[in-house]
């Protein structure tokens, strides 16, 4: 292959040299430099219809929009000149002659590229005398609301349902100040990836119902996290207030989902708040379960296994750290680890190559079969024998035949909730969920992405992996010091040839892929 031809320039007084045919907007980022601006997005067709990113180059004979202009050897480019200054404060004036003032009741206030923009670069105060025009909201269903006076017709939507959807559905209708962003008469955004609609759209006009008037975004504290709705393995941001998740929206990585999350993972974040959570160790007493303390349940636990087969039910959501401490349970004990994991129809996004709702609907079940766990999706407790302990990891257990149950000598429950059914465990052990601990998962392309701590779990509910590493030590597993995620993960890659070489510093936010992974992109 031929090397990259490289074009050098000098943006804002500063040089930078990128490849040949990129923009001069996406130059000027590379340059630490902010060029304003509306219609353009990197994962979008340029449409160059906003005219916000009009930049000055010398020799060139008027305005240049940067987002469809590329760049060339030597140009020298001015984006905050007089002349671009006074043109994008033009095209801010006349986008905000029928905006209306919404910002106190808008759920885009505080991200809003128009207020950042016209408190940047516009008027201090308006000409227009004249009264806005008004137009009701629109309900374009699934999650989505449009409210057509915010609108500034940058056409992200539409590009985005026409060119990466591929469900051409939203059109421009009417001309001049009449004009809207149209639904099909026949059709609602119901597709399984239209609410990203909402995340490309610069203001408050695209809205979700879901979010709508929960929270303002100044009160949201946002977390790095992953996806755990499917095999997919989705980068997110995990939005808090109060200790609740208020919503999840996608984290970009070009490696996995380029900008973008379906609707049933964005959605699929309530059960984090779930108030039916164990809170505290408990332990059987006369055959009811009462509250103790951590020694006490482990103890306890322990002496269940000692001199027994565990036979472990683990979930495919639990992280790899996690999955990891109990294969060492299961090698101390000589036992067996099974898990399950629910299916759904896959659903693609057509404009972005291997990225779709998988049919495999947990984060890690690529995690839990290369740490050796059975996937039994039709019998889960097949492999249960006679006198087994039965230890039940992060599953609830909803669905399954629970008959063979009485087989076990006795139960053991880590979980964030107490499954219906099961004979009254010998200890539960309660653990936080995803958004309450810090780990990594394993996507069906073999990626291992980290997720981050959102919120502090109720009561005295323990990481995973720190719970699992002192029950798997109890039991006479090899002892390693797991006091932090960090360590659990590098005793995860000391042993499994899979991950090794692999840490947190290492993985960062974008992740790695395991040795011998088939990578599609």
């Amino acid at each position: 292959m031929s090397a990259t031809k490289m074009v050098s320039l000098t943006i804002e007084g500063r040089a930078v040299s990128v490849p040949e045919g990129t923009t001069i907007l996406e130059a000027a980022k590379a340059a630490g430099v902010l060029v304003p601006h509306y219609c353009y997005h990197p994962g979008l067709p340029v449409a160059g219809v906003c005219r916000m990113c009009l930049v000055e180059v010398e020799k060139f004979p008027k305005l240049a929009p940067s987002c469809a202009t590329a760049v060339g050897e030597g140009q020298v480019v001015h984006v905050y000149s007089e002349k671009a200054l006074e043109a994008r404060k033009g095209v801010l004036e006349l986008l905000l002659i029928n905006h209306p003032l919404d910002c106190p009741i808008c759920d885009q206030a505080g991200e809003c590229e128009l207020q950042d923009y016209t408190f940047q670069e516009g008027r201090a105060d308006s000409r227009y005398r004249e009264p806005k025009r008004f137009n009701p909201v629109e309900d374009f269903g699934g999650d989505v609301l449009y409210v057509t006076n915010r609108c500034i017709l940058c056409t992200r939507c539409v590009r985005f349902m026409d060119d990466v959807h591929e469900a051409p559905v939203l059109c421009v209708s009417e001309r001049g100040d009449r004009a809207v962003i149209s639904k099909a008469a026949d059709a609602d955004l119901t597709q399984p990836w239209a609410a990203n609609v909402i995340d490309l759209c610069p203001v408050g006009a695209l809205v979700s119902k879901d979010f709508l008037n929960k929270a303002r975004a100044w009160e949201l504290d946002r977390t790095a996290s992953v996806c755990p709705g499917c095999s997919q393995g989705c980068n997110t941001v995990l939005e808090t207030r109060d200790n609740v998740v208020m919503r999840m929206k996608p984290r970009p990585n070009d490696a996995v989902n380029q900008f973008y999350l379906c609707d049933v993972g964005r959605l699929d974040y309530h059960w984090m708040n779930r108030a039916d959570r164990l809170e505290s160790p408990k332990i059987r007493l006369a055959d009811v379960l009462s509250p103790v303390d951590w020694e006490i349940a482990l103890g306890q636990a322990a002496e269940a296994l000692r001199g027994r087969r565990a036979y472990v039910v683990a979930s495919p959501q639990l992280s790899n750290e996690a999955l990891f401490l109990l294969k060492r349970l299961i090698g101390a004990t000589g036992g067996e680890g099974a898990f399950r994991c629910a299916t759904g129809p896959e659903a693609p996004l057509p404009g972005v190559d291997d990225l779709a709702l998988r049919a495999d609907r947990a984060p890690n079940v690529r995690g839990a079969e290369l740490l050796g766990f059975t996937r039994r999706d039709g019998d889960l407790l097949a492999g249960l024998k006679s006198g087994d302990v039965l230890v039940v990891a992060g599953d609830a257990l909803d669905g399954v035949d629970l008959r063979r149950a009485v087989d076990a000598a006795t139960v053991i429950v880590v979980g964030t909730v107490l499954p219906v059914g099961l004979p009254t465990p010998v200890a539960v052990l309660p653990i936080a969920n995803v958004a309450e601990e810090e780990g990594t998962f394993t996507n069906l392309r073999g990626r291992v992405q980290r997720f981050l701590q959102a919120k502090a779990a109720p009561g005295l509910a323990r990481p995973s992996w720190y719970a699992l590493a002192d029950l798997a030590t109890a039991a006479g597993a090899p002892s390693d010091d797991c006091a932090l995620p960090s360590r659990a993960f590098a005793a995860l890659a000391a042993a499994e040839p899979a991950f090794s070489g692999m840490s947190y510093d290492a993985l960062g936010l974008r992740g790695a892929v395991v040795a011998g992974a088939e990578v599609a992109r």
